[in-house]
């Protein structure tokens, strides 16, 4: 990855906040996590997922200090009880994860996770959940198993079933914001394709097909989702070196036209690392209104050189 001088060591964290339709509280969110040494680079917001992405880099107790204030804000103004969307969610401040970028450790990450974890629940009351490489046992390495049937389920099981157990927090969910799930992890990223049905089993079918717990692609997580009208594959990729983003793209399309449909577009979720579009056109993706701003690199040496004037 690219150099960043003055910036050593550099860490990344973007969390995922259950609210896509309210920018007002969004705005709120993210004027609570300015911290000096924290830098915004990138929050998107999507109705039908009912969810923000905020993408933000500096130093480690910066960065630390900002996911720690907005999962605080989060909490006073997202009620999860109201809350509907398509994507599966825990809390209000749904997913922390802190992701290693220069002078940085995937281990520093671990101990990030865990020291915002302790935080959250000493300021706010919001018991906490580790996974990835954060996680305290293998079952929890994999988010999907940590937020298993959502916020519903898991406030009439906490209490009861072992599994359930937060790593930070007493046997009940925040009454309104849930839980947090705070984690390290290497770059993901945040891939959508939309197809040209609105017949959602089709990106079922496609997703279950292409994901690596169905023996697909590794590294993919995949759903399928009716969104803006159309059937969406909805994607993490966990390792882009390992799969890249033209192999899904390909895998994608492939399985699609066994089920009668075929690949409209795709779109990205947050930013990109440029060694992840090496060798491949956007538009041979068919990404939408992608622009150089959406490399993490650029948007970093942008907001730095702002913060500067």
């Amino acid at each position: 990855m690219v150099s960043f001088p003055g910036m050593r060591p550099l860490v990344e964290c973007v969390p995922n906040f259950s609210e896509g339709r309210d920018q007002s509280k969004v705005e709120a969110i993210i004027a609570a996590m300015q911290v000096d040494g924290a830098y915004l680079l990138a929050h998107e917001m999507d109705a039908d997922h009912n969810r923000s992405v905020v993408t933000m880099a500096g130093h480690p107790e910066a960065i630390q200090e900002a996911a720690i204030r907005g999962v605080g804000k989060a909490a006073e103004l997202i009620d999860l009880n109201s809350h509907r969307g398509v994507h599966p969610r825990l809390g209000a401040a749904d997913v922390v994860p802190f992701i290693p970028v220069e002078g940085v450790t995937l281990e520093d990450c671990v101990a990030m996770a865990r020291h915002v974890g302790a935080e959250i629940w000493k300021r706010y009351a919001i018991p906490v959940y580790l996974y990835e490489a954060a996680a305290t046992s293998p079952e929890r390495r994999n988010l999907e198993n940590v937020r298993r049937g959502g916020f519903e389920s898991i406030r009439d099981e906490i209490a009861s079933v072992a599994a359930r157990k937060p790593d930070f927090g007493d046997l009940k969910l925040h009454p309104t914001a849930g839980a947090a799930i705070v984690g390290a992890r290497k770059f993901l990223i945040a891939y959508n394709i939309f197809l040209n049905t609105a017949d959602v089993e089709v990106a079922r079918k496609v997703a279950r097909a292409v994901r690596t717990s169905s023996a697909g692609l590794p590294c993919v997580k995949a759903s399928g989702f009716l969104v803006r009208g159309q059937a969406q594959v909805s994607m993490n990729l966990t390792d882009f070196e390992m799969t890249s983003m033209e192999q899904v793209f390909a895998a994608v399309q492939s399985e699609a036209v066994k089920h009668g449909a075929e690949v409209g577009s795709s779109e990205l979720i947050g930013l990109v690392p440029k060694k992840a579009l090496e060798n491949i056109t956007p538009a041979s993706l068919r990404i939408e209104n992608f622009d150089p701003s959406r490399i993490l690199e650029n948007r970093l040496v942008a907001a730095m050189s702002l913060r500067r004037r």
